[in-house]
């Protein structure tokens, strides 16, 4: 059993504070997406836990032991890099078999777990191959084989797939979640994709200039973001973000007055305190309730056909952008002039401050 614990660890590289305070508990067989944008720490973090970096303040737990002053070699972990970092004098085989023979392990052991790396990965055929004659999915297999036959208690990988052309990242990322599967294993899985995040992790930690913004399942972080950050980074196409001000409130509504002039009421709950308040409003493409008249008038710059969905590129009157996604094939051609219905499309709010503040509900006895 390998568990995973980071207690106020932060690390600084001169007067730049890269991590800031961050606790995490990581559970036996848990997968774990590190996301955010570059330069927000999520690598960082990776290394303090491989032991790669020492961390300035905090302590890192493995299985229950203080790892601190542990070196990487013995922390019994097994990363992945974005560089795939394999040996191009070796062949594929002994790539698999070096981190093994360095700690002296009977040649039968080796032999034994290379064969099942390379049956679980589907390189069996590679085994002979030098580095240089394979393809880039196909050296992202060897480094994970590489990974795999260490068997670590915590498999660490850095944007193993961001080397890769779209298509073969697709591949790739369902070939990882497969793998998980079959190997039952604790992962912590780095990447900027939040696509990669949404569809891999059990968990997402969401990371901002060094600090955790939310940690949560993925459509719990989709559904109902902490903050203005998270909401705009965890989603695509992103959230689309209007600036208002709150009246105020009664009966559980308030009145929102947007730039514009545009207004619409949400439910913002008994003991909102939201009056003169200069909020943002949140709210997902995909949930964009349109009306035949009234509402919030949207311009159609650019229109998108991607075959499943149509996705619209708007602008409001106050020259706001707006991207609104429908479902199928919608024949709406720029130039045309929507009405976004704000009072039943679902909206976030979010203070001055970033945080979240109330979430608002379709107006009771409303039909969509």
């Amino acid at each position: 059993m390998t568990d995973l614990s980071l207690r106020g660890v932060s690390k600084s590289f001169g007067t730049v504070e890269a991590v800031k305070g961050v606790d995490l508990e990581v559970t036996d067989g848990e997968f774990v997406a590190f996301v955010g944008p570059s330069g927000c720490g999520k690598s960082t973090l990776l290394r303090i836990i491989a032991g790669l970096e020492k961390a300035s303040e905090g302590e890192i737990w493995l299985g229950g032991k203080r790892v601190n002053d542990v070196a990487a070699a013995d922390r019994g972990l097994a990363m992945v890099f974005q560089s795939y970092a394999l040996y191009p004098h070796m062949s594929v085989r002994e790539n698999l078999a070096f981190g093994l023979q360095n700690t002296r392990t009977p040649r039968a052991e080796i032999e034994a777990r290379v064969a099942e790396a390379a049956r679980m990965l589907r390189i069996g055929e590679l085994l002979g191959r030098k580095p240089r004659q394979l393809s880039g999915g196909q050296r992202q297999r060897v480094a994970i084989g590489r990974a795999l036959v260490r068997r670590p208690g915590i498999f660490l990988l850095d944007e193993p797939l961001s080397n890769l052309d779209a298509e073969l990242r697709v591949a790739m990322r369902a070939e990882l979640a497969a793998l998980r599967e079959r190997i039952d294993g604790t992962m912590i899985y780095v990447t900027h994709d939040q696509v990669e995040a949404m569809t891999l992790a059990d968990r997402i930690v969401v990371l901002n200039a060094g600090r955790v913004e939310q940690i949560g399942a993925p459509l719990e972080l989709f559904n109902e973001p902490a903050s203005r950050f998270v909401a705009g980074f965890i989603g695509s196409p992103r959230m689309n973000f209007l600036e208002a001000e709150a009246g105020a409130a009664e009966a559980g509504f308030a009145e929102l007055r947007l730039a514009g002039g545009s207004t619409c009421r949400v439910a913002v709950g008994a003991d909102a305190d939201l009056m003169g308040r200069r909020v943002t409003v949140g709210f997902r493409p995909q949930q964009v309730v349109l009306a035949a008249t009234g509402g919030l008038p949207l311009k159609v710059n650019q229109v998108e056909q991607l075959g499943s969905e149509t996705i619209l590129h708007c602008n409001t009157a106050a020259e706001v952008s707006v991207v609104v996604a429908q479902y199928g094939q919608r024949l709406i051609a720029a130039g045309a002039t929507l009405h976004l219905d704000l009072e039943r499309t679902p909206l976030l709010l979010f203070g001055e401050d970033g945080e979240r503040a109330r979430a608002s509900k379709p107006l009771e006895g409303r039909k969509r």
